[in-house]
């Protein structure tokens, strides 16, 4: 299998889709390539990233090819066995899917007012008042998953599974602008950037030399 991520400081689809490569155990092929760089276009327009419209990630399998991170999340649970990424409980698993479901297709306001930016911590700034709302969706769905599946383990569903990998972005940024979160979910942001994955990643993404200026710029 091949991966193609784009920064990994920067890059929190990325980040999804390599979490999902590493969780499944199987062996990967690992290609960055650096996003709005001078070749940018003419790269995406190749033949590797036609099925994505040049979209980062995607993933090749032979003659497969997956985008878009939960459908990585949800080919790699096929071919490993589903047991790797989702809980084995029905009411559990019904709970993780709709969560990362929503994950990936809400929080407009977090995502465009604070993106990913592993490199940085800026100062503190109140956010809008659309973000606070999105944060406090954020701090209701971990708090429902760790008091109903949390059990004893340390991620919201006891193990670290797909949910984990869809949010794991959002505790990145709730660092890089030190956004206001819940007491409660201090221990479980801990627990998921301290997962030897998300540590790999950071240290390869502070190593990197691309920068892209408008990711650079606290929250205004």
């Amino acid at each position: 299998m091949k991966l193609i991520i784009g920064n990994k400081a920067y890059s929190s689809w990325s980040l999804r889709g390599w979490l999902a490569a590493k969780q499944s155990g199987l062996p990967f092929e690992e290609v960055v390539v650096p996003l709005y760089d001078d070749d940018w276009d003419r790269r995406r327009a190749g033949d590797e990233f036609a099925p994505s419209s040049g979209k980062v990630p995607i993933l090749w399998d032979g003659e497969a090819v997956v985008w878009d991170s939960l459908a990585i999340i949800d080919y790699l649970a096929d071919k490993v066995g589903r047991d790797a990424f989702w809980p084995a409980d029905d009411a559990a698993r019904a709970m993780a899917r709709s969560m990362a479901a929503e994950m990936h297709s809400s929080f407009p306001n977090l995502r465009r007012q604070h993106p990913m930016n592993i490199r940085q911590v800026f100062p503190p700034q109140r956010p809008t008042d659309e973000v606070l709302v999105e944060l406090q969706r954020v701090m209701e769905l971990w708090a429902q998953a760790r008091a109903r599946f949390g059990g004893d383990g340390e991620f919201l569903f006891g193990d670290f599974g797909a949910a984990d990998i869809m949010f794991a972005p959002v505790a990145t940024r709730i660092v890089t602008y030190q956004l206001p979160i819940a007491r409660f979910a201090t221990g479980y942001m801990q627990a998921l950037l301290n997962h030897p994955f998300m540590q790999d990643w950071i240290a390869s993404a502070q190593e990197e030399d691309w920068i892209i200026q408008k990711f650079e710029q606290p929250a205004t």
